[in-house]
């Protein structure tokens, strides 16, 4: 109950809820079908609020297992007393646990190590107790000339080893030296010597210097990127401008004997031995945690990031189920056309040579047309790589010298398509087709339904992340999959339509009973009810339970299957009939009237007032679709490349990307501009999804060009003004003017903040 009393304190519900979500989980329910069925149990948590209690509950499980096993080592070794194991209990943190067991944990022969064997700890001890003592003095007592110690020097600076050891090991001392430096540290980068050429990517962070702990997250994973590259260096400052700092430290380390540094020759030799220890054990160690922890956090904050642009570009609006030619642009290799119908299916293939070296521009506007007219083309779906802009421009000469063509031209992301197309799940699908052609159906296909095709790529392989190559992979993937089935689920499956990859992504469907739906529907035609999936070969009552709410079946038997109302809460549905003496079919979409009734009247012991109020909604319009309406950004004519581009002017461009320091927008010249965060609006903006997402239109005004670097600068603002862009867009070469001062601190009051620091939790 610890974990589940403690994960209700972090999201803010009851106990309860939190329990009950538990209980579903473990009993192999998804997120989807907690969140959108059993809201009467939870509470009603949403699917965001269910993701956040699913990833903690396997994180707490997963500490207090890390926390036995540690307790039963070091019981095992008999050194567990009731403080310690006290300590253990209340840790509640993965760092904070290991500080715990440093002491404790086998490790290989150290120097300390050899000393004790030596006979040396005595020694340390004697010294620790008696400040009268005199330290050369104290150490002819324990010469070993066996075990190498012929002399007082050696035997004190094997002392010295067991010491520094001993307050490198000391969990409290740090945790509060580490949360210290991670609010005063400072972190330096500068370029790897004779690399200045090689790292010109990195030429912001050359002369660098920042706070640790208000690095932003696309700063950090740039910063380690250069690093892991050896083309940038990083040293950890403990504070900045404040030289006295590591004297400070390593004044309080000495504290924890305590020792005197103007008392007797036993404090100053602990006094000494403190310094080396804070300088050699505690700071190396502090440097690691606190690049770790920096790393970690940026590494959540960017999957994060990429999470709310996947979800946002999955769930883009559709073009609907219209006859759509895909056009894969390419200049040497040629244009590659797929033309598929409003399912999907493809009907045919073609590979033109408008541009370089060919220049079979009017033969290739022939085959258009051709293909065009043969297949009634609703839709002609542009993929946004090279020879995008002039592909476009072939299209409209297709239009102008055709005009009884009246299909539709849509630029849209190709980013995945060349994956998709070297994919198993392709050479399956399409054994006998190009590879090359393979991405000019995904890129018809994604214009159709975004969703449904972009299900088959890897959710990395997209590109809307930042830095995803860089961060967990485990991490990113998990997180990434939670979301596509999300998105899945929120929408609906057809069950007569979809693909074996989308189908997958239904809670509770996995990879093979995908494949079995398929093969029933291939071999017995389309599902007419819900009912028959029973027949599916593995497609059990748990399966069904999960997954029935988020399958359709258009135009049934039973009207209620092609919408969101489950099986289970069909005999409810029926009560409804009823009582208002109404056939299924008079009752749907009939928003005044069933507006009219009062949810409460319907309730029973399983059904609760959302799960009531939930259907008679799903009845005003069965199957709605969350995505928005379908729009298409209009390029402007004579901007097809970046040297087209001129300060002042003003276009029209989809976001392909959003970051936490701004978005970008695709313009036409196949080279996205950056949108910063200080120019997304005319008032202040903290976090760019809140203003803007994925996918959305926009309009932008160019503020400035830099062809050596291929960027370009644009600004949302209705009177954008060059000069206002924020000093934020590039990283601080020094603290700000604007951040506080650092104050030199005494050791009294360093003492003051390991009472603050043991308070807080280390992440």
């Amino acid at each position: 109950m610890d974990v589940i009393q403690r994960i209700a304190e972090e999201l803010n519900v009851n106990p309860r809820q939190v329990a009950a979500a538990a209980e579903l989980l473990d009993s192999g329910s998804t997120v989807p079908f907690i969140a959108r069925y059993r809201k009467e149990a939870t509470g009603g948590l949403d699917d965001t609020q269910l993701r956040t209690l699913e990833d903690r509950l396997f994180y707490l499980r997963e500490l207090n297992e890390r926390r036995q096993t540690i307790i039963d080592s070091i019981r095992n070794q008999g050194k567990l007393t009731p403080e310690l194991e006290q300590s253990l209990l209340a840790a509640e943190t993965k760092t904070l646990l290991e500080d715990l067991y440093l002491p404790y944990k086998p490790k290989r022969r150290t120097k300390a190590q050899i000393a004790r064997e030596a006979g040396l700890e005595p020694l340390l001890d004697a010294l620790l107790a008696d400040r009268g003592l005199i330290p050369e003095q104290a150490a002819l007592a324990y010469l070993n000339p066996e075990q190498q110690i012929n002399d007082a020097a050696e035997a004190l600076e094997g002392a010295r080893q067991i010491l520094m050891e001993r307050l490198s090991e000391d969990a409290e001392l740090l945790h509060a030296l580490r949360e210290r430096i991670w609010e005063r540290g400072v972190l330096q980068a500068s370029v790897a010597t004779g690399k200045a050429e090689q790292a010109a990517k990195f030429k912001d962070y050359f002369d660098y210097r920042e706070p640790i702990a208000k690095i932003p997250s696309h700063r950090a994973l740039a910063l380690f990127r250069g690093r892991n590259e050896d083309l940038l260096n990083l040293t950890l400052l403990a504070a900045a401008d404040d030289p006295t700092e590591q004297q400070l430290c390593a004044q309080f380390t000495a504290q924890r004997l305590p020792a005197d540094p103007n008392g007797s020759p036993a404090d100053v030799w602990l006094v000494e031995s403190a310094r080396l220890a804070w300088k050699i054990k505690l700071f190396t160690r502090i440097d690691l945690d606190l690049k770790q922890r920096l790393r970690e956090a940026a590494e959540q904050e960017a999957i994060k990031v990429f999470a709310k642009n996947l979800r946002d570009l999955l769930l883009t609006a559709p073009a609907g189920p219209k006859t759509t030619l895909g056009l894969d642009p390419g200049i040497r290799t040629g244009v590659k056309a797929a033309v598929v119908d409003a399912t999907g299916k493809l009907l045919a293939t073609a590979t033109i040579y408008p541009h370089q070296p060919k220049n079979q521009w009017r033969e290739s506007i022939a085959t258009l047309a051709q293909l065009v007219q043969t297949h009634q083309v609703n839709l002609i779906s542009i993929g946004n790589g090279t020879a995008s802009r002039e592909t476009d421009q072939l299209v409209a000469d297709l239009f102008k010298q055709h005009p009884e063509i009246k299909a539709q031209k849509i630029t849209v992301s190709e980013a995945g398509a060349s994956v998709y197309s070297a994919s198993e799940l392709a050479a399956k699908e399409f054994p006998e087709l190009d590879v090359s052609l393979r991405g000019a159906v995904s890129i018809a296909r994604r214009l159709q339904d975004p969703l449904a095709e972009l299900v088959k790529i890897e959710p990395k392989a997209i590109g809307v992340g930042q830095y995803q190559h860089d961060v967990n992979q485990t991490q990113l993937a998990r997180t990434l999959d939670a979301v596509v089935e999300d998105c899945v689920n929120a929408v609906g499956v057809d069950v007569n339509t979809a693909s074996a990859a989308l189908l997958r992504q239904v809670a509770g469907l996995n990879g093979s009973i995908s494949e079995n739906i398929v093969a029933y529907r291939d071999a017995n035609g389309p599902f007419v009810n819900r009912r028959q999936l029973k027949n599916v070969n593995r497609f059990g009552e748990k399966t069904f339970e999960q997954a029935a709410g988020f399958l359709r079946v258009m135009h049934g038997d039973n009207p209620l299957d092609a919408s969101a109302v489950h099986p289970e809460a069909y005999p409810l549905v029926n009560t409804i009939l009823d009582d208002t003496g109404k056939t299924i079919n008079e009752l749907i979409g009939q928003s005044q009237f069933l507006r009219s009734l009062n949810a409460a009247n319907y309730t029973t012991a399983d059904f609760g007032l959302p799960t009531v109020t939930d259907i008679l909604r799903e009845l005003e319009k069965p199957g709605r679709d969350p995505r928005p309406e379908f729009k298409s950004a209009q390029f402007k004519a004579g901007v097809e490349k970046i040297t087209d581009l001129k300060p002042g002017m003003q276009l029209e461009g989809m976001v392909t990307n959003v970051a936490n320091f701004g978005a970008f927008v695709d313009v036409g010249v196949h080279q996205d501009g950056l949108v910063h965060i200080s120019h997304l609006a005319d008032e202040f903006v903290k976090d760019p999804h809140q203003v803007i997402k994925t996918g959305d239109l926009v309009k932008v005004t160019v503020l400035e060009v830099d062809l050596a670097r291929q960027r370009i600068s644009l600004s949302m603002k209705k009177n954008p003004d060059r000069s206002d862009i924020a000093s934020a867009e590039k990283p601080q070469k020094t603290p700000g003017k604007a951040q506080k001062t650092v104050q030199p601190a005494t050791p009294s009051a360093l003492g003051d903040a390991l009472a603050k620091a043991l308070s807080k939790k280390s992440g």
